[in-house]
C-alpha cells in the first residue's frame, strides 16, 4: 500500500485521453471495491497521490471530467465500510493542502470540493437499492460458473472470498428504517463539523495523530473553504431534492419537496457556524445562508416581516 500513489492507474487518472481515465478509474473503483478494510492511514495516502494528480491535471474539460469521475463515478460505488473513511481523508487532505493551492489552480479544487459536497449529499440523502449488494453477487456467481466451465480453481477460490467479503458487508450495513435512518448522513455531517464547517480554527484540546490507532486529526477549516462550502451547500441539496410540481400551483410558489428531508440536520453545522463562530465574517456568512429565500419556497422557514416601527427606525432623522 506505500507505493499506492506511485502506480499507473493514479497518474493515468490525469490523462486527457478519455480511454486512459475510463481505465484508470476502472482500475481504483476495482482497487477500492477490494481493499474493503483499508485504514484511514492508507487511505491518506491514496488521497496523497490523487490529489497531486488533480494537481497535475490540464485542461478545463479534462480537470471537470477528472472531478466527477473522482466524485461521481467513484463515490456511490463504495462499500458501505469504506465510503465515510474515504470522505474523511478527502476532507483531511483537502484541509491540509488547501492553503498551498495557487490562484490559477484554486478554481479545478473548487470545482472538486463541489462535486464531493454534491455526491456524498446524494449517496445519504437518496435511497440506495437494495439490490445493489445482489446484483454483485449475482454477477459474480455468473463468474464463478464460467470460471467452472473452464476449470480455474484459482479464479474459483477468489470468487468465493470476495463473496464472502460481500456477505460480511452487507450484514454490517444499519437498516435505513426508524431512528437510524439518517444514521450515515449524521456520520458525514459530524465529519464536515470536525473539518470545513467547525466553528475554530484551532482547537489546543485536539488529540494530535497516533497512527497506531489510525487517527489523524482533522484540520478545522481554513475560512476560504469554510465560505466556499457554506456558498455551495443548498445549491447542491437542491440538486438531490425531488419537489412536487402540484404543490407549486396549489400553495402559491411553495416548492414541497417530496418525501422526508431532514432539514434540520443539513443545516445543523450552519448553525452551529452562525451561534458559536469568533469571526464576524463567518457568522455573517453563515446567517446568509439561513436566511436564503429557497429555504421560504420549501417551506422549511417563513419569510421575515419587518414591522412599520423597525422600517421607522431605519430611516435616518438628519443631524441631532
Amino acid at each position: 500500500m506505500s507505493d499506492i500513489t506511485k502506480t499507473p492507474f493514479v497518474r493515468d487518472l490525469a490523462s486527457s485521453d478519455k480511454k486512459i481515465r475510463d481505465k484508470a478509474t476502472e482500475s481504483l473503483t476495482l482497487f477500492l471495491r477490494q481493499k474493503t478494510d483499508l485504514t484511514l492511514i492508507e487511505l491518506l495516502k491514496l488521497w496523497k497521490g490523487l490529489f497531486f494528480c488533480f494537481y497535475h491535471s490540464d485542461r478545463p474539460l479534462t480537470q471537470q471530467a477528472l472531478a466527477r469521475t473522482l466524485s461521481y463515478s467513484l463515490v456511490p460505488t463504495l462499500p458501505r465500510s469504506t465510503v465515510h473513511r474515504f470522505l474523511r481523508a478527502f476532507w483531511i487532505t483537502i484541509g491540509r493542502d488547501f492553503h498551498s493551492l495557487d490562484r490559477l489552480r484554486l478554481d479545478k479544487y473548487l470545482f472538486l470540493i463541489r462535486c464531493y459536497v454534491g455526491v456524498a449529499l446524494s449517496v445519504f440523502l437518496k435511497p440506495q437499492p437494495p439490490t445493489a449488494t445482489a446484483t454483485g453477487a449475482s454477477g459474480k456467481r455468473k463468474r464463478d460458473e464460467s470460471g467452472k466451465k473452464r476449470n480455474n480453481n484459482k479464479k474459483n477460490k477468489k470468487q468465493s472470498r470476495q463473496e464472502e467479503e460481500e456477505e460480511q458487508q452487507q450484514e454490517e450495513v444499519p437498516e435505513t428504517t426508524g431512528e437510524g435512518k439518517w444514521a450515515a448522513l449524521e456520520s458525514y455531517i459530524t465529519i464536515l463539523e470536525e473539518g470545513p464547517l467547525c466553528p475554530v480554527n484551532f482547537d489546543p484540546d485536539q488529540p494530535g495523530a497516533n497512527e497506531k490507532e489510525d487517527y489523524i486529526p482533522m484540520p478545522h477549516g481554513p475560512d476560504g473553504l469554510r465560505y466556499h462550502v457554506m456558498d455551495i451547500w443548498l445549491d447542491e441539496v437542491e440538486k438531490v431534492l425531488e419537489f412536487d410540481d402540484e404543490t407549486e400551483e396549489t400553495e402559491g410558489g411553495v416548492r414541497k419537496p417530496k418525501g422526508e428531508v431532514p432539514m434540520e440536520l443539513l443545516l445543523r453545522p450552519i448553525e452551529k457556524l452562525k451561534a458559536e463562530s469568533p469571526y464576524k465574517p463567518v457568522r455573517t456568512r453563515a446567517a446568509e445562508t439561513l436566511d436564503d429565500e429557497r429555504l421560504v419556497e420549501w417551506g422549511f422557514k417563513t419569510r421575515k416581516v419587518e414591522s412599520e416601527d423597525e422600517e421607522s427606525e431605519e430611516e435616518w432623522g438628519g443631524f441631532d
